[in-house]
């Protein structure tokens, strides 16, 4: 644990999530977002899915008042870009051809999950803001300080943004979200649908009902240890299938079930047998789909499993929204719209900061274009309350975003 005291602050960087006070951690979320809780960075840390060999050891930041914590941040040395989803593989290979060390490097974000939340927690007051500077004044000192080639915050909340200054470079991207505009079922949702769009999900549904398989939603406080064991194994599965690295361990999955009713799933059973599986998380009133499985195909049981029971279950228990997880534009034909996420990067190299920042300006341009070109094939009927919500807080033709 590295410390700084400045005046009657004290800026301390920390080996493990456990030794931050878990009341005081929590209390300075800016909402209930599951991913940035002490309880779920504690379970990844504590079933061995942060490991310096896969690329993360945590460096936690927090900022203390004598010995009150009052600020603090999820920090993690990566010695990789993996389990980010905000891509920087180009420019650790310009760095490094250049004779530079870009890793390790250090992240602000929560390992695994591109869902945007809470990084810089300070409380919800009047010295929010100032906190918030000096999580950021902290993070990049520290990386100053040590030598390292540069600081990442992903998956920033967009009032975050305004912590950084000028020398952060800016970086923007697309993903898919789901608005419950005050549904009473499902098939009032799927009346704001344009024709196509509403035939297709009702196909969709159908296949599955035909299929034979039993669907049913589960609380993950309700699942037994066998069942979080071959949820596991289908993940894991899936996962190396598909020739990608299945970080989060069987430990990991069985944990979730003691964090009460933040995890749900979504299962099909081929007799008692599970065959398929969706992970989600909720908190704040979101919901949050991770994780697909499974062992058998069935048309159209992907879409019902990580989709459809997803805004079933937001409509029966009144949240807000569904974030259904990173990439997929088939998500748009089935009700998600496009909104946008943020990030801040600094690389202390001024030099190797300007290509960057260049750079930047044209990737810019493209996912501006990306994300006009998506709305134009909105799947919503052209109301006056579809429009609205088009162009409402966090689209990508709000200006704030």
């Amino acid at each position: 644990m590295r410390s700084y005291t400045f005046l009657m602050l004290t800026t301390r960087f920390h080996d493990a999530i456990a030794e931050l006070p878990a009341a005081a951690w929590d209390a300075l979320r800016s909402d209930a977002n599951p991913f940035v809780s002490h309880a779920f960075l504690s379970t990844l840390e504590r079933s061995n899915c942060i490991r310096a060999d896969w690329g993360w050891q945590p460096h936690h930041l927090g900022i203390y008042e004598r010995d009150r914590l009052i600020a603090a941040a999820p920090l993690y040395f990566k010695g990789n870009s993996h389990g980010e989803f905000v891509f920087d593989f180009g420019w650790a290979r310009a760095w490094q051809q250049a004779g530079g060390e870009y890793y390790p490097k250090l992240l602000n974000a929560v390992p695994y999950s591109p869902v945007t939340g809470p990084r810089l927690l300070a409380g919800c007051d009047g010295q929010t803001v100032l906190l918030q500077r000096a999580l950021v004044e902290a993070m990049r000192g520290e990386a100053e300080e040590l030598g390292l080639s540069s600081v990442h915050a992903n998956f920033l909340e967009t009032a975050e943004t305004e912590a950084f200054d000028e020398d952060w470079l800016v970086r923007s991207d697309v993903q898919f979200r789901w608005h419950n505009r005050g549904y009473r079922h499902f098939p009032a949702f799927l009346a704001t649908l344009n024709h196509k769009k509403r035939k297709n999900i009702l196909r969709e549904r159908q296949q599955v009902a035909a299929s034979g398989l039993a669907i049913e939603w589960r609380s993950g406080d309700s699942l037994s240890l066998l069942e979080w064991r071959r949820v596991h194994a289908l993940y894991e599965a899936t996962f190396d299938a598909k020739g990608n690295h299945a970080a989060l361990t069987a430990a990991f999955f069985s944990h979730l079930g003691e964090l009460g009713q933040t995890a749900q799933l979504a299962l099909a059973r081929d007799g008692d047998t599970i065959v398929a599986m969706a992970l989600f998380m909720q908190g704040g009133g979101v919901l949050y789909g991770r994780y697909w499985g499974a062992s058998v195909e069935a048309p159209g049981l992907h879409f019902e499993l990580c989709y459809y029971r997803g805004i079933d279950y937001a409509i029966a228990q009144g949240l807000t929204r569904f974030e259904p997880g990173a990439q997929g534009e088939h998500k748009l034909a089935r009700g998600f719209l496009p909104v946008r996420t943020h990030s801040r990067h600094f690389l202390v190299n001024p030099g190797f900061r300007a290509a960057v920042a260049d750079a930047l300006i044209h990737e810019a341009e493209a996912v501006d274009g990306y994300a006009a070109e998506l709305l134009a094939h909105s799947p919503y009927a052209k109301t006056r309350e579809t429009t609205r919500e088009e162009n409402g807080p966090g689209s990508p033709r709000d200006p704030s975003s």
